[in-house]
C-alpha cells in the first residue's frame, strides 16, 4: 500500500546558500515596497475622481498596504535572523510530500514517518 507522507527539506548554511538567502531577502523587501508605493499611487487615483466611497477606499487601500508592511518586517526579521546564524546552522527550507511504501510486517512507528532530506549548496548531503 502506498501512502502520503511528509518530508522535511533543511539547507545547511553556508557562504553561498547565506548569499543566495540574503539576497531572495532583499528582492523580496523591494517588491513588497514597489507593491505598496503602488497602491498608494491608486489609492490617490481614486481619491481624485470622487466616484467611490472615501472610506472604503482608504480601508481597502489601508489594509493592502499594511499587510505588505507586516511582510515587509518579517522580512527584516529573517535578514536580521540570518545575520547571526553561524554557518552550518541548519535552516528549514520546505515541506514536502512523498509516497511511501508500506507492507504487512513493516513496523509501524514514528521513525518511519520523521524523514529529513538535508542539502548543502543544492546538493543532497543527507537523507534521515
Amino acid at each position: 500500500m502506498k501512502i502520503i507522507q511528509k518530508v522535511t527539506v533543511k539547507q545547511v548554511l553556508t557562504e553561498k546558500s547565506k548569499q543566495k538567502l540574503l539576497q531572495f531577502y532583499l528582492e523580496q523587501r523591494q517588491q513588497l515596497q514597489k507593491e505598496s508605493d503602488q497602491l498608494h499611487f491608486e489609492q490617490k487615483k481614486m481619491e481624485r475622481k470622487n466616484k467611490f466611497n472615501q472610506e472604503s477606499v482608504n480601508d481597502y487601500f489601508g489594509r493592502e498596504i499594511e499587510m505588505r508592511q507586516e511582510k515587509v518586517k518579517l522580512i527584516e526579521f529573517q535578514l536580521e535572523q540570518l545575520d547571526i546564524l553561524p554557518l552550518g546552522s541548519e535552516i528549514k527550507e520546505r515541506d514536502l510530500e512523498a509516497i511511501l511504501d508500506v507492507s504487512v510486517g513493516d513496523a509501524w512507528d514514528d521513525t518511519i514517518f520523521a524523514k529529513t532530506i538535508v542539502i548543502q549548496d543544492d546538493i543532497i548531503i543527507e537523507i534521515r
